[in-house]
């Protein structure tokens, strides 16, 4: 395994110790295994196993600890999709990633906001697992097609090709969403206050018309079992589950994957995560995670950076 070339920064004075190294990537390297695999959880053991494989590297043979890092924890992450892909074929009911909260001011980073919304971790579950690695180093976090090769094991120009298929087929897929804080604030309590209402026109009033609303139970707690599109559709669901309140229940406002979101509790415990995708002012996609082993990590704020 090659050491990268140096990047000018990357080593910093004082920085002379595995952790301070590791702890100062941290945030991307959690990103890059989490856009790869889609859930905090193996993102959390990926990150683990890949700090003991950093613990026994010579420091003074690594040149770029940021590449080097990052190709430990790609081959990682690769290794942990194709498993998981092959235990996602007996999945009950629609997949979601786990959702992540995200700091208030993390859709100030557009392209990285974008990057972990539901829709676009979506498009990147189309993706096989080396395209969808290629197109997270290069898109996302804007490593050199030298540097994927050798994080993901192919010849560059082979990386190359592989990057401008993933890229094509990304673009042709993905729904850009740029809504404001006060806006997506406003759009997410006039949703909730029709949905309270069960009211069918108000919800349909903030419903764009080709709305979907997908749910995630994992066949342990009670979701739709298939994607829901359309307006009326997807008012009639809300307006159901309006009928059917949890016990002790409080919904907060939270932001997850960058977007939007409700966090619904009965009592002390997180029943859900909704998370609410917009355009033009119209909520486009509202994203349901219930699946319990989903939400370990939903009270912690992870940090996401390139």
């Amino acid at each position: 395994m090659t050491h990268g070339d140096m990047t000018p920064g990357d080593m910093t004075p004082g920085e002379t110790t595995h952790d301070e190294l590791f702890t100062r990537h941290r945030g991307l390297l959690f990103g890059i295994a989490y856009e790869i695999t889609g859930s905090v959880a193996d993102s959390e053991d990926i990150l683990q196993d890949s700090y003991l494989r950093w613990a026994e590297v010579e420091l003074d043979e690594v040149a770029n600890p940021r590449a080097y890092l990052s190709r430990v924890v790609t081959r990682q992450a690769l290794n942990s999709l194709r498993t998981a892909q092959r235990r996602r074929e007996d999945y009950v009911g629609p997949w979601l990633p786990e959702p992540v909260r995200t700091a208030p001011d993390a859709a100030e980073d557009v392209l990285l906001a974008e990057s972990v919304s539901m829709a676009m971790m979506l498009v990147l579950e189309t993706l096989g697992p080396l395209e969808r690695a290629v197109f997270v180093l290069r898109e996302v976090f804007g490593f050199d097609h030298a540097q994927i090769a050798a994080a993901v094991g192919r010849q560059e120009a082979t990386v190359r090709q592989i990057a401008h298929r993933a890229r094509s087929h990304v673009q042709a897929r993905r729904r850009r969403y740029v809504a404001s804080d006060e806006q997506a604030r406003r759009v997410v309590a006039e949703l909730l206050s029709a949905a309270a209402g069960g009211d069918v026109e108000a919800l349909m009033a903030v419903l764009a018309p080709d709305v979907v609303y997908v749910a995630d139970g994992g066949g342990k707690v009670t979701a739709a079992r298939v994607p829901v599109s359309g307006a009326r559709k997807v008012a009639r669901v809300l307006s159901g589950l309006s009928r059917r309140p949890l016990p002790d229940m409080r919904v907060e406002f939270a932001a997850f994957n960058g977007l939007p979101a409700l966090a619904v509790y009965s009592g002390e415990r997180l029943d859900l995560v909704m998370l609410v995708e917009m355009d033009a002012g119209l909520v486009t996609g509202l994203y349901v995670v219930r699946n319990p082993d989903k939400l370990g990590a939903a009270e912690r704020v992870m940090p996401l950076v390139r």
